[in-house]
């Protein structure tokens, strides 16, 4: 029986489930009939027609008349049963078991993938196990690369995760002990990659960084030595902000802390 495949299912036309249940079309038309409010599409069949059918048609190698049919019935392993069961003859069921067991089910071995020691023809059966020698080479290639690269991003996970842990808003100086530097030094670094800039003492990002929500502008009230009150604002940064932060130290060769432990442990 040719084998028809759509939306990655073995189908079969009613032609070739009436021929395999020992029947005519006529009688699997009316038991669809009779039946159709128990038939759902897309579970025990699929109805082409129109452009849909003329693309399958071109895709696919059908015989007879349905070359030329305006529609067409493909039925799945489930709208095989249902036939079945309305026919309920002993050819219909014996019919079903071997299309279950030989049609519908596909194959998982094709030539390619038979291993070596099933072939008999020595010469195929070198280049077979060649073949597999070259596959599991390739695979254990690829293990120790996938392996590598978890190596390598472990210590950037490790500090990954220190934040997610951490809540609410931290301090330059804050951030800047995870990477072993002061307040200072990291505002400056900031300052020098274009992040931020000086505003009457307090540092501002750029207006490409400001509206990504990485930091937060705080006032305090503070009193002069001559006893004048005044307020003083103060940036603070967001979660979203130190890993921005992290993110921009990376490129240029600055790791935290925790990463150095974690490479030395290594």
């Amino acid at each position: 029986m040719k084998i028809i495949e759509y939306k990655g299912l073995r189908v079969l036309t009613t032609n070739q489930l009436a021929e395999a249940y020992g029947t005519d079309n006529k009688n699997l038309n009316d038991n669809y009939q009779h039946n159709a409010v128990r038939y759902k599409a897309g579970k025990h069949f699929f109805l082409l027609e129109g452009e849909e059918l003329k693309v399958f048609k071109a895709s696919t190698e059908i015989s007879g008349n349905l070359k030329y049919a305006p529609l067409l019935f493909l039925w799945t392993e489930k709208g095989s049963w249902m036939h079945a069961k309305s026919l309920n003859t002993d050819k219909a069921w014996e019919a079903y078991e071997l299309l279950v067991d030989d049609y519908y089910v596909k194959k998982e071995l094709d030539a390619g993938s038979i291993p070596s020691y099933m072939l008999e023809d020595p010469e195929e059966r070198a280049l077979r196990w060649i073949e597999e020698i070259k596959q599991r080479k390739e695979l254990e290639y690829q293990k120790k690369l996938l392996e590598k690269t978890v190596t390598e991003y472990k210590p950037k996970i490790a500090y990954l995760d220190t934040i997610l842990q951490s809540k609410g808003t931290v301090t330059t100086t804050q951030i800047a002990k995870d990477y072993g530097m002061s307040g200072s030094e990291l505002n400056k670094i900031l300052h020098d990659l274009g992040i931020q800039y000086l505003v009457n003492k307090q540092w501002v990002l750029y207006s490409k960084h400001d509206d990504k929500g990485y930091t937060q502008s705080y006032s305090f009230d503070f009193t002069h030595k001559d006893g004048t009150p005044d307020v003083k604002m103060n940036t603070r940064w967001t979660q979203t902000g130190r890993r921005f932060i992290h993110e921009q130290l990376t490129q240029i060769g600055i790791k935290a802390n925790i990463e150095k432990e974690f490479k030395d442990v290594k």
